[in-house]
């Protein structure tokens, strides 16, 4: 007996050399993975004299992880030959 998934994993835009269409794409992607906060605020930065409760250690980590989940998909969605010229 065999076992049928509705689950479709979405699938990372691929950058085809026409950057509006693929930036909305792309921003709807990042949206849909709750990752877009990152690409408007960025990753906060913490003084290093600053001591931080384990919660605020806790979001910055969980921030961090977000924040290299969504630079894999956009090195996903570029072509290594398009990655080389930067």
């Amino acid at each position: 007996m065999t076992t049928e998934s509705s689950f479709v994993q979405p699938t990372i835009p691929k950058f085809d050399g026409y950057y509006d269409h693929w930036a909305m794409l792309m921003e709807n992607f990042l949206r849909s993975k709750e990752y877009w906060g990152l690409v408007v605020n960025g990753v906060p930065a913490v003084a290093e004299d600053v001591v931080l409760t384990d919660a605020q250690r806790k979001h910055i980590e969980d921030q961090q992880l977000k924040d290299l989940k969504a630079k894999n998909y956009l090195f996903q969605a570029l072509d290594r030959s398009i990655l080389r010229q930067f």
